[in-house]
């Protein structure tokens, strides 16, 4: 049979495999490992994965790829980002060097809403253009899906821009891009002290009007075909001074009324109950979960919900504490990773850094790092029968990797062991 490309004499071909459902506890140190290994693909979707010797007695292509001395292994998905925004919080940065708490600057006035500020005086274009740059990072480091939040908006106007941007970013046949909507981020200056009212106009104003905007979107003729199948998600962020339990409830309730899945932001500086929440609510992911105790650990690992931690926040924020990834992994949780990438307190485009951090500070082993990184965000966002391994019928996003074992991509840092992405089977660095 004729294929499209095929790349064999892979080193390792990592395919982290996992049918039907995210990895679980001891299946997390399972990468799927094929060594000699080799891939087809035809069509954007791969056709077949198995030892060189046997993929290549079955198949000829029209463009092949000797990959001896490198790894194989699927795109990145990064499951928590907020990716889209305009300005920078460089100032901020210096201000919690010199000792002020994320909360602090928050409180002050700065954090979400300074951002809020610069995204709402930018253009869609401006939007699409200032992102653009971070995605090809992005890309370039290995990600190849990203899921993607509004919520520096704050108001239905600026929350409808931020879709359409990520629309238009989506028409790139580089990445797919997952979209999230989460009006409920922070609450704007405007309605200080006035938080239940906000609640009212996110779920009254805001949602009703991002249903409509989806429903026109998906049948759009330009919308990329991607965007117009994926889900789109409510989200809220469930902490002290912010939303709490009930109004989160709220606005994920009324989300689901509008057929927007769950998902949450809980447990980052106090536990409010926020997984519990996602749990009663079959949110698809709980993530940051720093502070999550261990009784909700344990309801997580009984549960359809996908665990996301974000490692480089606590780094970025200089914090000695993170998320007790290696005890949720042991209880059985569904661990993913994610960059968080944001312009406060996650300014990281890298998966490949998020997986070394985790290693290093939350004691994941490589393997563990490397699944949560793939298969298990795939899940996260709700696409794992689509995306995050290397089996026949999903899409062929894959990376070449130059170095002679998987858990190099975790060992090293600082720089990138990315030599070329593919992307629905098409080389795209």
């Amino acid at each position: 049979m004729k294929v499209d490309l095929l790349i064999y004499n892979a080193t390792q071909l990592v395919t982290c495999t996992s049918p039907g459902e995210p990895k679980r506890g001891q299946a997390m140190v399972d990468v799927g490992l094929i060594l000699d290994g080799a891939i087809a693909i035809a069509d954007g979707q791969i056709v077949a994965v198995g030892p060189s010797s046997e993929v290549r007695a079955d198949f000829t292509a029209r463009e092949t790829v000797d990959a001896t001395g490198k790894i194989v292994c699927p795109g990145f998905v990064d499951p928590h980002t907020h990716v889209v925004y305009a300005g920078d919080r460089v100032n901020e940065f210096e201000l919690r060097i010199r000792g002020a708490s994320y909360m602090e600057i928050m409180q002050a006035g700065g954090g979400i809403v300074s951002t809020m500020r610069a995204t709402r005086a930018a253009t869609v274009e401006q939007l699409v253009a200032e992102t653009r740059p971070r995605l090809e990072t992005m890309l370039a480091l290995g990600t190849t899906s990203v899921e993607i939040k509004t919520g520096y908006g704050l108001d239905t106007k600026t929350e409808i821009k931020m879709l359409q941007a990520i629309a238009l970013l989506a028409s790139s046949p580089h990445y797919d891009l997952v979209p999230t909507f989460i009006g409920a981020h922070a609450v704007p200056p405007e309605y200080k002290g006035r938080t239940d009212e906000y609640v009212d106009l996110v779920i009254e104003d805001m949602l009703p009007t991002v249903a409509e905007w989806q429903h026109a979107t998906r049948n759009t003729q330009h919308t990329s075909p991607f965007l117009a199948s994926s889900p789109l998600f409510c989200d809220v962020f469930c902490e002290a001074n912010v939303f709490d339990r009930e109004q989160s409830w709220r606005v994920l309730e009324a989300g689901l009324k509008f057929g927007l899945p769950a998902k949450i932001h809980a447990d980052e500086f106090a536990n409010l109950g926020g997984v519990s929440l996602a749990i009663e609510l079959g949110a698809v992911s709980a993530d940051h979960l720093d502070v999550t105790p261990p009784a909700e650990v344990e309801k997580l690992a009984q549960s359809n919900t996908v665990g996301v931690v974000l490692p480089a926040v606590n780094f970025n924020l200089g914090s000695a504490h993170f998320a007790d990834a290696r005890a949720m992994i042991d209880a059985g949780v569904a661990l993913a990773l994610a960059t968080d990438i944001n312009p406060g307190s996650a300014p990281c485009p890298s998966m490949p850094l998020v997986m070394a951090i985790a290693c290093r500070y939350q004691k994941l082993l490589p393997a563990e790092a490397l699944n949560a990184s793939t298969i298990n965000a795939a899940h996260a966002v709700g696409l794992g029968h689509k995306l995050g391994s290397l089996e026949a019928g999903k899409q062929a996003d894959l990376l070449l990797i130059n170095a002679p074992d998987y858990r190099h991509l975790a060992y090293q840092f600082g720089g990138n062991l990315v030599e070329r992405v593919v992307k629905r089977g098409q080389f795209v660095t």
